[in-house]
């Protein structure tokens, strides 16, 4: 996989610092959410976007490993969804 290189390259690199910013806003809604749901929401949504930048800078830099990285922190992040709401509805929560 060759790295892309010119105007189409840094739109990537840019694509992946936005979301990274909006990651960063996302943030405020797992320290202040409301709701047990609100947060586990957030935390999805930051490891959704996680996997993202990490499949936009693979494409940028032409690095295929990363996309390993990105398909593993997929699986990490949906089974850390799951767990964290098996656990609330275990301690009573409702999900």
């Amino acid at each position: 996989m060759s790295a892309v290189t010119g105007l189409v390259g840094d739109v990537l690199v840019a694509a992946a610092g936005a979301i990274a910013t909006l990651t960063a806003v996302v943030l405020y809604r797992v320290a202040r959410g409301p709701t047990m749901q609100d947060r586990v929401i957030a935390v999805n949504v930051i490891g959704s976007n996680t996997v993202v930048i990490i499949a936009l800078l693979a494409a940028a830099f032409g690095e295929p490993g990363f996309l390993d990285v990105a398909l593993i922190y997929a699986l990490l992040n949906f089974l850390m969804s799951i767990a964290i709401s098996k656990f609330t509805v275990e301690r009573g929560g409702i999900i």
